[in-house]
């Protein structure tokens, strides 16, 4: 470890996918990062060309390149806390599987399938690496309603099946699951349970379509609280605040989908 003193935050290390517009990905990462008083550090997964309107195009990274970023940062300055984003394809799912499976810092896998305008982000046979490699290794797992159908089968049609989702994806290997009720209709509600306790977060459903970076933004600032010392469910108690005053205050971009706002609470 290198020199470590008294004044430095909590070190976060996002993997995931660069989003050239600004409101998603590395950048959605970063932002929530600064935002919550972490020092964020990024392992770029994939290159996309992207904007309000849409995924143009993606390029992987070279697995290697995925290891030396990896190696590099936590060889030399370590995290509190890793979030994982968009990987792609089954070969940097499993590269970054067996680096955090010895990393000794809380995990937590926003499994990014596809993009808030329908684009695909990971290759349909990296779904089953995601499922076998990736989630034992994760602290938290934070799917969609459409991620949980593409991980589990389960599909979710009311708030009743929201458990049987969590265990679904528990099953899979993390400690916590997170299920993201936000595509149901009406009151949005989130559920977390470890398979014991189960917490339920319920928000105020804001009447804004600019909510680019949503899932990006809530992963990371889970992994900030985690890395600032809360336990899961503060760590995700103070993030649903944070991201549902961004998607408060998320803005018209381009021609499509805004993003949210990341800081909103300095604006």
């Amino acid at each position: 470890m290198g020199l470590m003193t008294d004044s430095a935050p909590p070190r976060v290390l996002t993997v995931a996918g660069s989003d050239s517009g600004g409101g998603a990905g590395i950048q959605a990462d970063l932002k929530t990062m600064l935002a919550l008083g972490v020092h964020g550090m990024s392992v770029i997964a994939a290159v996309t060309a992207q904007n309000s309107l849409g995924v143009q195009g993606y390029w992987e990274l070279p697995a290697e390149a995925v290891r030396a970023q990896l190696d590099s940062v936590l060889g030399d300055i370590g995290a509190q806390a890793i979030k994982t984003g968009m990987l792609a394809s089954p070969v940097l799912v499993e590269t970054v599987a067996e680096t955090l499976a010895g990393a000794g810092a809380p995990v937590v896998v926003d499994p990014v399938g596809v993009s808030k305008h329908g684009d695909t982000l990971l290759a349909p046979e990296a779904v089953e690496t995601v499922r076998t490699r990736l989630l034992p290794v994760a602290t938290v797992v934070t799917p969609n309603l459409w991620e949980v159908a593409q991980l589990t089968g389960v599909k979710v049609e009311d708030d009743r099946d929201m458990r049987k989702a969590a265990d679904a994806v528990l099953a899979l290997g993390p400690a916590w699951a997170l299920i993201k009720g936000g595509h149901l209709p009406g009151e949005p509600v989130d559920l977390l349970t470890d398979g014991t306790r189960e917490f339920r977060f319920h928000a105020e459903r804001h009447d804004n379509r600019h909510t680019h970076g949503t899932g990006c933004t809530l992963a990371s600032a889970v992994a900030s609280y985690l890395a600032l010392g809360e336990d899961v469910p503060a760590a995700v108690e103070k993030a649903k605040a944070y991201v549902t005053g961004a998607i408060a205050h998320g803005f018209a971009l381009g021609s499509g989908i805004g993003p949210v706002d990341h800081a909103w609470r300095w604006r």
